[in-house]
């Protein structure tokens, strides 16, 4: 077994058991001794999985120090340990060091963690305290469950630990182990059961050999994972001698190396179902299999450089459907009509498919962010209680692995500028604690994400007096409105800190927050008042590959604009037209709104009068913060498009978010609206 290929299945489900970890390690922080019973048996079972799976897959440095953690658990379940400060500090310390050695065996290089094995070691080994014990598990087997097998050779049961990771393998691997003492008769279940995991916790075998019972209790307990062994008939009793002597049959197969590997995945795949183990079972024993509670998984593991390339796919065959339909009109044959209209419905189902697929919920990078919180609010010396609001929304996943560091600025510079010390805050009247609120929410076609504090807020007259200092705005300046705020401290560089610490002070954060969010297609809102907090908003499309979009012309040229921010179109009337303090405006009912010209934002200059020519129309853009009147020459309907990402050219311009292909075969470049001035 080559386990070396599974190496990307193992570092998935590493990874998840190491979230896990973080998250019980919070909880236990939160309650202390009190309340440990339960997170203390979470950790030491995800740290037993991680132990189990490395020790399979040959990792030993992640073995070993899984095991030096469990070993420590163990000693806080026993109440040997009680639930302190020192202790948390070395856990967390130890899910740090468990996540970077995971990392570093699957990558193939050392990991330094001589300090925390140290460390670990000698809190092992000190005095116990007097912690009261924590509650015993219930769930733990005691009674042996498999069927006794029939046969000739020597009884042998096998009991494994509750908590074994992929039990189907290490069961497999026991058999193995004793088969190289003698003669394995029959196996109880059959070893097709004990691989499709369809088994407790033990089972029993039958086994001819001429070692003794000392000898295969060791080989038996050497294969990992094993609690107890039994060997001999129950109460000494001896086997009947006129018993058949079944051996293996030809149903079921001699397993090789190869069997074992598939298990391996197999297992490993189950691990992040969530579900009781599962097999494919034939019709016929379908019956049966609802009896012993077996039932078919409903999930599977794909890798998603194949989901990339689905939506890939896909994209070519939208672009294809839109040729189609062009062509087809033209030629206005009925019967090319009526198939390439079931052709694009087809398409459209496959679409959305394949984009649902590629959905996933929030909370598989929302659940890392309260670890962040906690070491970066006791770093600074300051009270957080944090909250996350909905978890299960869904983003696209290209999406998500993007978001993750524009929050992390978000949560940063909310922890270091905007919350208050415990002193400062009760000075002001306020709980010591301070309260940091990360949430996210569906809004039509687009998806926000908020992180909120009830901190002292910006300091906008410091920030306006840095931002005069070096030259940002006019001097005589006395005030800035939030749009005025946003584009200061999202310059690249801006920062009002007074000295650099480790979270912030460089003047990277929002700007960092600016230029990811509006690369993928969104828009930042910042909201402050003094004393009460800060609110910023980011909001994000729901994929980055197929928008529905206006395509609007200029001259010669055709540009896409995603209707996440359009909503409406009107026809431009001049009556409608006014001036403003030196700035062209459209009286829409009882709104007033700024107008853009997309001809002078390209710099294609104004529109030649000709007569009998048809009015401009205007594209009413809604943003987080203001509505604006975007004039073009004229509207080409909506269209799905897909979005290719592009690098924009040295000193071009900055507020095309990409570019698609038509149905013609010609591109056209998207605009973001979210960068208009």
């Amino acid at each position: 077994m080559d386990p070396s290929q599974y190496a990307d299945l193992f570092l998935t489900e590493s990874r998840e058991h190491v979230s896990a970890m973080n998250q019980w390690l919070l909880q236990l922080e939160r309650e202390g001794a009190a309340g440990s019973a339960e997170p203390v048996s979470a950790i030491f079972r995800a740290v037993h999985t991680v132990k189990g799976m490395s020790a399979t897959m040959g990792y030993a440095a992640v073995a070993e120090l899984s095991h030096e953690l469990e070993t420590l658990l163990d000693r806080v379940r026993r109440g040997e340990l009680a639930v302190n400060a020192e202790l948390m500090d070395l856990l967390f310390r130890s899910a740090d060091v468990l996540e970077t050695s995971i990392e570093g065996a699957v990558a193939g290089r050392a990991v330094p963690m001589d300090d925390v094995m140290r460390r670990l070691r000698a809190f092992g080994e000190s005095r116990p305290s007097p912690a009261a014990p924590l509650p015993e598990r219930s769930d733990e087997p005691n009674e042996w469950t498999a069927p006794l097998p029939v046969g000739s050779g020597m009884l042998v049961r096998v009991r494994l630990q509750p908590e074994t990771p992929l039990k189907g393998v290490r069961a497999f691997l026991v058999v193995q182990a004793l088969r190289r003492l003698g003669d394995v008769i029959v196996v109880s279940p059959p070893v097709s059961s004990l691989q499709a995991e369809q088994f407790g916790h033990d089972f029993a075998l039958r086994l001819v050999t001429t070692v003794g019972e000392a000898e295969i209790d060791r080989v038996a307990r050497g294969a990992g994972d094993v609690v107890a062994v039994q060997i001999g008939e129950p109460g000494g009793a001896p086997r009947s001698a006129a018993a058949p002597e079944p051996r293996l049959s030809r149903a079921e197969p001699v397993v090789s190396p190869a069997t074992a590997a598939d298990s391996l995945a197999l297992g490993v795949a189950r691990l992040a179902q969530k579900e009781p183990p599962s097999v494919t079972v034939p019709n016929a024993a379908a019956e049966a299999a609802e009896a012993t509670g077996v039932r078919q998984s409903r999930h599977v593991r794909i890798d998603l450089r194949r989901l990339d390339s689905l939506m890939n796919l896909i994209g070519e065959l939208v672009i294809t459907r839109g040729r189609l339909l062009q062509i087809s009109t033209g030629l206005e044959d009925p019967a090319l009509a009526d198939s390439v209209t079931q052709a694009s419905r087809l398409i459209g189902d496959l679409r959305d498919e394949i984009m649902t697929s590629r959905m996933v919920p929030v909370w598989q990078i929302f659940d890392r962010f309260p670890r962040l919180v906690r070491d970066a609010s006791r770093a600074l010396g300051k009270r957080i209680e944090f909250t996350i609001d909905g978890k299960d929304i869904e983003l696209d996943r290209s999406m998500l692995d993007e978001i993750g560091d524009p929050i992390v600025h978000l949560l940063r510079n909310a922890i270091d500028h905007g919350i208050e010390s415990p002193e400062e805050r009760v000075a002001a009247g306020k709980p010591a604690a301070g309260k940091l609120r990360l949430s996210a929410a569906r809004d039509r076609s687009a998806v926000m994400i908020r992180v909120s504090d009830d901190g002292k807020g910006i300091d906008r007259d410091r920030v306006l007096a840095k931002a005069k200092a070096t030259g940002l705005i006019d001097p005589n300046k006395t005030s800035l409105n939030d749009d005025e705020l946003l584009r200061i401290i999202g310059r690249p560089g801006f920062s009002t800190a007074e000295r650099v610490t480790d979270l912030s002070g460089r003047g990277v954060g929002i700007d960092a927050v600016y230029t990811r969010v509006r690369a993928l297609g969104g828009a930042v809102d910042i909201r402050s008042a003094p004393g009460q907090g800060t609110t910023a908003t980011l909001r994000l499309p729901l994929t980055l590959a197929i928008v529905r979009a206006l395509l609007a012309r200029v001259a010669d040229e055709v540009y896409a604009i995603p209707l996440t921010h359009v909503s409406e179109t009107v026809e431009l009337q001049d009556a409608a037209l006014r001036t403003l303090q030196g700035r062209e405006v459209l009286v829409l009912r009882s709104d007033v709104l700024p107008v853009l010209r997309l001809r002078a934002l390209v710099g294609l200059g104004q529109r030649a009068a000709v007569a009998g020519q048809p009015n401009e129309q205007v594209i009413i853009i809604d943003l987080p913060d203001r509505r604006v009147g975007l004039v073009v020459d004229e509207l080409g309907g909506q269209q799905e498009i897909v979005v290719k990402q592009f690098d924009g050219v040295k000193d071009g311009l900055t507020f095309f978010g990409g570019a698609t292909i038509l149905g013609n075969g010609s591109p056209a470049l998207i605009v973001d609206v979210s960068s208009f001035p």
